[in-house]
């Protein structure tokens, strides 16, 4: 009873008002409805797919309305960021290259198969092992020495790792961003972004390095085998006394901390904003990586930022030196026990 007597004094005041004055208000009473129909075909699909003309036109509109009017808007901040990244992976596909190792021939694909349908209790070891005694997939070879997982853990306060990582702008400019991380502490250097990282603009921030001191405690760096790093970026690095250790061919896992450190400002700094220029690409950055070294917990050193695993590291040095200089402390006997004697 209440229900109707609502719709009735709302279609009386809707006729009243298309009667007193059939300019605007019919407008406006027509777009009350064509709004209501709108909400409803929202409510009955899920993502209503988009052509390109359609985001161009829904991204050009957005920008002259109010802010009230664009909740109403099929487009959202979090849809024009998901619009960019999809454009910048349609860039990266027209080059056409594969990530990853080099693709099996057609015939021992074909024999692999072959096996998994013949026998199907196989696992894919038991295959591995019969292409290895057919000749056809060798083992990997073994190398002389500790693996890497052992050597990162015995070498961790001395090794410095770098990398790039590009990053998009809002145009499609691409800027290349070379860093610096410490594995003792996780700490980040940023080295610069440029559009063009020649073997001289490498070089220079290689210098620009050893200029704050961090190549004092270094003695490796890890690198691929990109064709950025010239020979002179290398003899910066080796005038210090650091060994350069290059990771192997198509092997991210060998300088996995630097590409941790990558997805890590991606997916917490770098994909939520649109980057407008380098300048703009610079403050962000900055910011970020003070955010990392100062505030941000890390798990693998026990929750705690990367300056007070520096400056715990560092008291322990002083707190070594102090020790040793005490003639009759317990841990400078040990130390001298241990300490081979010179003939």
């Amino acid at each position: 009873m209440v229900f109707s007597f609502l719709y009735l004094a709302v279609r009386a005041l809707l006729g009243l008002l298309v009667r007193c004055r059939r300019g605007p208000d019919v407008k406006d009473v027509e777009l009350l409805v064509l709004r209501h129909e709108i909400a409803v075909l929202r409510r009955q699909v899920g993502r209503p797919k988009l052509r390109l003309a359609d985001r161009a036109l829904f991204a050009a509109a957005a920008c002259h309305l109010s802010p009230a009017s664009r909740l109403s808007l099929l487009v959202s901040p979090r849809t024009l960021l998901r619009w960019h990244q999809s454009l910048v992976r349609w860039k990266w596909r027209r080059y056409g290259t594969r990530p990853g190792r080099p693709r099996l021939s057609a015939e021992i694909r074909e024999l692999v198969l072959r096996l998994a349908r013949e026998n199907p209790s196989w696992g894919h070891r038991r295959i591995c092992g019969e292409l290895a005694k057919l000749g056809r997939l060798g083992p990997a070879p073994r190398r002389e020495g500790p693996s890497w997982r052992e050597f990162l853990h015995a070498q961790a306060s001395s090794i410095v790792a770098c990398d790039f990582f590009t990053v998009e702008t809002l145009f499609l400019r691409r800027f290349y961003v070379l860093f610096f991380i410490e594995h003792g502490t996780r700490r980040v250097r940023l080295g610069g972004c440029t559009t063009n990282p020649d073997g001289n603009w490498v070089t220079q921030q290689a210098r620009n390095l050893s200029f704050i001191g961090l190549l004092e405690r270094a003695r490796f760096l890890i690198r691929d085998r990109d064709s950025k790093y010239s020979g002179s970026f290398d003899e910066v690095f080796r005038s210090e006394g650091i060994r350069i250790v290059k990771t192997p061919v198509r092997s991210p896992k060998a300088n996995a901390i630097a590409e941790r450190f990558v997805r890590t400002i991606r997916t917490e700094c770098l994909d939520w904003l649109l980057i407008l220029n380098r300048r703009h690409l610079e403050h962000v950055l900055r910011v970020y990586v003070d955010h990392y070294n100062t505030e941000r917990p890390h798990r693998v050193k026990g929750a705690i930022t990367p300056v007070a695993t520096f400056r715990g590291a560092a008291w322990e040095d002083r707190r070594h030196v102090l020790l040793l200089r005490l003639p009759h402390s317990p841990r400078a006997a040990r130390l001298a026990r241990t300490q081979p004697t010179r003939p």
